[in-house]
């Protein structure tokens, strides 16, 4: 997913040191979550721009996370380490100043999964060239859910097909399976349905889509890490300005669920209790709550 290109010009901050002798750089920025998708389509559309943009433009996936928060994103580790793709080929947000970059005139944004930017990141609006967000091209629905993935392999189809090899269309096809699999078959949509469809007619050789989507499911039932970790991997923040409050999924399976309830009681003020007890207080270190 690196190309030669960006391989060639050694580490990531030695680049951005260096950053006068470049004309621009093109950042594809992915979303706060950092989910498969995201992620994924972050990859592959950087690639995709490496390939087709003049060579004086450098184009740079950055995952909009702190490295040191990688470690929570299990099904994203899996496919890629499934892959022998190394992260140290991963760019981070807190290792790129794009906020120096904007200021010298060379930063080109492309925002991933979200039309919007954090409160931090306001100055770089200008910087905005293009937004692949699936929100905007569906109706909000659960059954219509679209992905980032399915938009990025149709585009690269349109524009430059030849560049889909079968590395890159076991991540793309992986990661719209996985934003797909809580759903029915018949409610995957009619776009991802065609998208799969080509590129495992391109590629007979890819897995069978029910042993990708089970594999996917064990790893995300069986995270690792401590609560913590685990409390984090999918915290969402929500603020009115002055009060923060962090909202947290944890994935579980219904027999871990039941195993649970068995041990902290049937009743749900047991289960509450053993709740803040046991996981709010891993994040009253953080600034939340």
């Amino acid at each position: 997913m690196i190309s030669a290109k960006q391989r060639k010009k050694g580490k990531l901050k030695l680049q951005l040191n260096r950053s006068k002798r470049l004309e621009k750089v093109h950042v594809v920025l992915g979303s706060k979550s950092c989910d498969l998708d995201s992620l994924i389509s972050t990859l592959a559309y950087a690639y995709f721009l490496d390939k087709v943009s003049p060579p004086d433009v450098l184009c740079l996936p950055v995952l909009n996370i702190p490295r040191r928060d990688f470690s929570y994103f299990t099904e994203t580790r899996f496919i890629l380490e499934e892959l022998n793709i190394p992260e140290s080929f991963h760019i981070f947000r807190d290792e790129i100043n794009l906020h120096q970059l904007n200021a010298e005139g060379k930063l080109s944004l492309t925002l991933v999964n979200s039309n919007m930017l954090t409160s931090e990141d306001k100055s770089l609006e200008s910087a905005v060239v293009k937004v692949i967000n699936p929100d905007e091209q569906c109706d909000g629905s659960l059954e219509l859910q679209a992905s980032s993935s399915s938009l990025v392999v149709k585009e690269i189809l349109q524009e430059a097909p030849e560049l889909i090899t079968q590395q890159l269309a076991y991540l793309l096809r992986g990661s719209i399976l996985f934003k797909c699999m809580s759903l029915k078959a018949e409610s995957i949509t009619e776009q991802q349905e065609k998208v799969l469809s080509i590129l495992e007619k391109k590629f007979p050789g890819l897995p069978p889509r029910e042993e990708i989507i089970s594999v996917l499911q064990e790893t995300q039932f069986n995270p690792q890490g401590s609560i913590e970790e685990v409390m984090l991997k999918d915290l969402k923040e929500i603020s009115d300005g002055e009060i923060k409050v962090a909202i947290s999924t944890v994935y579980m399976t219904l027999e871990v669920r039941e195993n649970l309830n068995n041990v902290v009681g049937k009743q749900p003020y047991c289960m509450w209790r053993w709740f803040f007890k046991n996981i709010l207080s891993q994040l009253f270190s953080q600034d939340y709550i």
